[in-house]
C-alpha cells in the first residue's frame, strides 16, 4: 500500500489517506457578502468525491475589510454558518473530513478602504497605505478570529487552520520587517499569534486539533530566516497548535536572494526543518502534484501529510489517481466504479 494511502490520525482527527487540498481561494462569493455559494459546494465536494483525505476550505475572513478582495468568504456573522454547513455535511457524505482556514488579510486587503496592519507599511509600493492597529484594536481582533472558530465549530468542521504565512496579518505581527510597534505587540512579535490561537482553541471541543499555515521564511530583503520563525513557531505550538502547514514568502515587496526557485518539491526541506525543530507532524506543500513525489515526502519522512494546490483545481479526482498511479486501491464512489 503506498504510504500516501495510509491512514493519519491526529488527535479526535482521522483521515482516510495523507493527501490534502490546501485552501486556494475561488474569488466567487456572488453578492460580497462573504457566503459560500453553489460554486464552492460543488468545488469542495467534487473533491471529497475524488478522494481527498482532508480538505481545508479557502481563506476565510473575520471582517469584511479583512478579505483579499469583496468577493471572498467570510465567518464574521452567524448567518454565515447554514451555508457552511451545506457544504460541511455534504463533504463529510463522501468520506472525507474539512476543514477552514480563519484569516484576516491585513495589509493586503485590495477592496479595503484602508487596509490594516501592525505598522503603517504597504506590501507594495503602489499598494494602498494601511492604518496601524491601536493597541485596544489588536484585542479586539483577537476576538474576532475566536468568533469566526466558534461559527466554524457550529457549522461542523473536523479542524480549524489559522493563516500565518503568505504575508497576511498573523504573518505581518510576527514579521520583524512588518511590525514596528512600540506597544507590547512589538515587543513580542508572537504575541498577537499566541493570544488568537488561545482564544481558538478556547472554543474547539476537546479532541479538534488547530493547524495552522505559516512560512517559514520571507522572499523580501531583509526578511526573516528560518531561525527567526522556528523561534516563533515554538511558541505558537506552546499555545495550542497541534500541527504546522509549512509554507514560505508571500509577504509582499521584491523577492531578494532568499527565495527559492519555483521547482517540484522545493518547499519540502522547510517542512522538514519544521518537523524535526518542533517534533510536530506537518503538512508540506509546493508543486507536489507528481504522485511519485508526493509518495516520497510522506515515505522519507519529510511530512506527515501533503497538500496538493494546483494539481488538484486541474483534477477534482487527483486523490484517487494519483493512488491508482502508486499501485493502491482507493475507495471508489460506486457509481463511479465500472469506469475504473
Amino acid at each position: 500500500m503506498p504510504r500516501l494511502a495510509e491512514p493519519f490520525a491526529l488527535k479526535n482527527l482521522s483521515l482516510s489517506n495523507r493527501i490534502v487540498m490546501p485552501p486556494m481561494c475561488q474569488y466567487s462569493v456572488a453578492d460580497k457578502d462573504g457566503k459560500p455559494n453553489d460554486w464552492h459546494l460543488v468545488h469542495y465536494v467534487s473533491r471529497a468525491v475524488g478522494g481527498t483525505g482532508l480538505i481545508i476550505v479557502e481563506m476565510t475572513d473575520v471582517e469584511p475589510d479583512g478579505r483579499i478582495s469583496d468577493y471572498d468568504l467570510g465567518f464574521w456573522s452567524d448567518d454565515h454558518i447554514p451555508a457552511f454547513a451545506r457544504i460541511v455535511s455534504e463533504v463529510h457524505r463522501y468520506g472525507s473530513k474539512i476543514g477552514i482556514q480563519i484569516a484576516h488579510a491585513g495589509r493586503k486587503a485590495l477592496d479595503a478602504a484602508v487596509p490594516v496592519a501592525p505598522s503603517a507599511i504597504p506590501f507594495a509600493a503602489d499598494a494602498k497605505m494601511p492604518r496601524a492597529l491601536q493597541t485596544a484594536e489588536v484585542r479586539d481582533m483577537v476576538g474576532r478570529f475566536r468568533e469566526a472558530a466558534r461559527r466554524a465549530v457550529a457549522a461542523g468542521v473536523d479542524t480549524i487552520e489559522l493563516h500565518g504565512a503568505h504575508g497576511y496579518l498573523i504573518h505581518q505581527f510576527h514579521s520583524p520587517g512588518m511590525n514596528r510597534r512600540d506597544d507590547e505587540y512589538g515587543k513580542d512579535l508572537a504575541l498577537f499569534g499566541c493570544e488568537i490561537i488561545r482564544e481558538v482553541k478556547s472554543v474547539l471541543p476537546d479532541g479538534m486539533p488547530l493547524l495552522m499555515r505559516v512560512s517559514a521564511i520571507e522572499y523580501m530583503e531583509g526578511g526573516y530566516d528560518l531561525d527567526h520563525s522556528l523561534a516563533v513557531f515554538e511558541r505558537y505550538k506552546e499555545a495550542g497548535v497541534d500541527l504546522f502547514h509549512v509554507s514560505t514568502g508571500g509577504e509582499g515587496g521584491p523577492a531578494g536572494p532568499r527565495k527559492p526557485g519555483n521547482y517540484p518539491g522545493y518547499q519540502v526541506p522547510f517542512a522538514r526543518a519544521v518537523k524535526e525543530k518542533l517534533n510536530v507532524p506537518v503538512i508540506a506543500v509546493g508543486l507536489l502534484d507528481e504522485p511519485q513525489l508526493a509518495e516520497a515526502t510522506v515515505a522519507n519522512g519529510d511530512a506527515d501529510l501533503v497538500a496538493v494546490g494546483r494539481g488538484m483545481l486541474r483534477d477534482p479526482y487527483w486523490a484517487t489517481h494519483a493512488l491508482r498511479a502508486l499501485g493502491g486501491k482507493p475507495q471508489l464512489p460506486k457509481q463511479y466504479e465500472r469506469g475504473y
